[in-house]
């Protein structure tokens, strides 16, 4: 079972107890839109079980006086089986986060996130995710503003920078000031999106230079690579991303150290099993079976294992719900 640890205290610190146990390197299941959502959770956590879970992206409204959603506030307090989850807002607005922060903990969402990290344009009404590093005097106001609004633990996960990739290390005093409780970060820049490789010299810099944890994201593609980013950067875990859409098995070879890669057979075999589960749940939260069938392709699109290539490339194809588990099956 996963358990909460307390962050260590200093003067002036409020004690609050971190997503992830003393004890545990944490791996976390990154939030990515029309993916992570509860059905896609529920099935890493009973198969796999991340130690930390994080809702799609919460739009923040600018506008409406009702800054979250219905559905973003019952998503925020849906269970979550013990393992701890993280209600992540995307917007831009000081108020409106605010608002938006304490309506999330008012529906039972205990650990807050703030996006600054997303590269794929306007999200809100305003200039939210990795944009909002275009705005450094907004961040100073934002930052100390959620934390004082936010009882549970509050996160930054983010970019190296906009366009700078050492625009984090001007950062890191407003967050340790501001008395945030860890950052993820993704070394690239925005304007890079996925391309080139993440820098994670840039993460072991951060982790030197700041008290907070230190979450290392970005081309966790492998347990080899994984393990690498670990030991190089010293960060206090893991999140992981595409690299676990493509293979959530990737979690229990992170775990036990395992370097070897699945075989074609082996990657069959999960592939089979994933989809099966997948197509289960997604019949039972969405609706139409073009809807499940759009939903399942946003799967299919992160499995990149060249053995599986030509399976694959047919299920993207399907037309039809009958025809995508026809093609599962033959996976066997």
């Amino acid at each position: 079972m996963t358990t909460d640890s307390t962050i260590k205290t200093e003067p002036g610190r409020r004690a609050r107890s971190l997503p992830w146990s003393d004890d545990t390197m944490p791996l976390m299941l990154a939030p990515m839109q029309g993916l992570t959502n509860r059905a896609l959770r529920a099935l890493f956590i009973e198969w796999v079980r991340p130690d930390v879970v994080f809702t799609e992206f919460m739009r923040v409204s600018n506008v409406s006086r009702h800054r979250l959603r219905r559905s973003d506030l019952a998503e925020a307090a849906s269970a979550t089986a013990e393992v701890p989850l993280v209600a992540q807002l995307v917007g831009s607005n000081r108020q409106a986060l605010v608002a938006a922060a304490r309506s999330a903990e008012a529906a039972g969402a205990r650990h807050i996130n703030l996006n600054m990290g997303c590269p794929f344009g306007r999200m809100t009404s305003g200039a939210a995710g990795g944009a909002m590093l275009q705005h450094p005097a907004l961040l100073a106001e934002i930052i100390p503003a959620l934390r004082n609004a936010i009882t549970g633990t509050f996160s930054v996960k983010l970019r190296a920078g906009y366009d700078d990739p050492g625009q984090i290390f001007s950062l890191l005093p407003l967050f340790t000031e501001a008395d945030v409780d860890f950052l993820i970060l993704h070394p690239r820049t925005v304007i890079q999106k996925y391309a080139e490789t993440a820098d994670h010299a840039i993460t072991r810099r951060v982790v030197r230079e700041s008290p907070l944890p230190v979450i290392a994201n970005g081309d966790v593609r492998t347990a080899a690579a994984g393990l690498q980013i670990l030991e190089e950067t010293g960060a206090a875990g893991l999140m992981l991303g595409r690299g676990a859409i493509a293979d959530p098995l990737l979690f229990d070879r992170l775990r036990n150290r395992s370097l070897s890669e699945p075989t074609a057979a082996e990657s069959a075999v999960m592939l089979q099993h994933y989809l099966r589960q997948v197509l289960a749940r997604y019949c039972e939260l969405f609706c139409g079976d073009k809807q499940i069938l759009d939903k399942l392709k946003n799967v299919l699109a992160f499995i990149d294992a060249p053995a599986l290539a030509g399976p694959v490339s047919k299920m993207k194809r399907a037309v039809s719900i009958s025809a995508l588990v026809n093609q599962i099956e033959a996976l066997g």
